[in-house]
């Protein structure tokens, strides 16, 4: 079988470097662990994206769980500024960090988290770069959802490099969604998921407004994005995955107590207990 220039690139850019392999182990031990390690003690070992996804990749393998879907992370202006970025980025999820809504998270099964609200998607086929905006409307069913950021290390927002981020599995912690439904029956039109608004509240005080506006425009613009993505590395995205697209509004500190997201549209609500226990 004859070998392509393209074909030898390709696996040039899949082959980890003792260092990043090393990276990925330590990722995985902190994940399993929770003992934080320092960014400033991995300079240098990942320094551009292909590195930066080989060492998530192998991360995932380390985890020896399905994977249930992708967060997709950097979908506002002001985050990529944050992390001095002008794209998003995405991050595998395992099956069982995707809970459904109401649920209580433990303090020990969190490191440094955050809250942020989002609108999740899921396939109800296989998703192709071909697809449409129109497309992906009648082929996922959506729901409300507050992913849970965590980072494997320590002081991490908003500090941490872009290419650590990618690398820890875009920070990835939690996703808590509540009920979903057909998108193309919910939402009229592809306009339409561009119009959702969102409250946060915190032991029934509310911390802040959010609107899908600021993911990427549209949400659907955030899935789009993502199954081009992936289908480039040779991983497109399944039926039953599912996608958490990017948070309405700037993250707030995950706190111990009852925390409660609610979306207008029809879209619903989302229940979260934080016990320090």
């Amino acid at each position: 079988m004859e070998v392509t220039l393209m074909d030898t690139q390709k696996q040039a850019t899949m082959e980890l470097s003792t260092k990043e392999n090393e990276l990925a182990e330590k990722l995985f031990n902190a994940y399993q662990s929770h003992n934080a390690l320092k960014e400033s003690d991995y300079k240098g070992v990942v320094t551009d994206e292909d590195a930066a996804y080989r060492v998530q990749k192998r991360l995932t393998e380390l985890k020896n769980e399905e994977v249930g879907g992708y967060k997709v992370s950097l979908t506002s202006k002001q985050t990529q500024d944050m992390f001095d970025s002008d794209s998003p980025l995405y991050g595998a999820q395992v099956k069982s960090h995707f809970v459904q809504s109401p649920v209580t998270l433990h303090r020990a099964q969190l490191m440094e988290p955050l809250a942020e609200v989002e609108m999740l998607f899921t396939a109800k086929e296989d998703l192709s770069s071909k697809d449409s905006l129109e497309d992906l409307l009648r082929k996922t069913k959506v729901a409300p959802a507050v992913e849970v950021p965590d980072s494997r290390f320590s002081d991490w927002f908003p500090s941490l490099s872009k290419y650590m981020v990618m690398a820890d599995a875009a920070v990835g912690g939690y996703v808590v969604y509540g009920q979903e439904v057909d998108a193309n029956r919910l939402f009229d039109s592809v306009d339409a998921l561009a119009k959702v608004k969102c409250q946060l509240f915190h032991d029934g005080k509310k911390l802040k407004d959010g609107a899908s506006s600021e993911v990427l425009g549209n949400p659907l613009n955030s899935l789009q994005w993502l199954v081009k993505k992936l289908e480039d590395q040779g991983q497109p995205l399944r039926a039953g995955q599912r996608v958490s697209s990017g948070t309405f509004l700037l993250p707030e500190s995950l706190t111990d107590g009852e925390w409660k997201a609610t979306f207008d549209q029809g879209l619903g609500a989302v229940f979260l207990n934080v016990s320090k226990d």
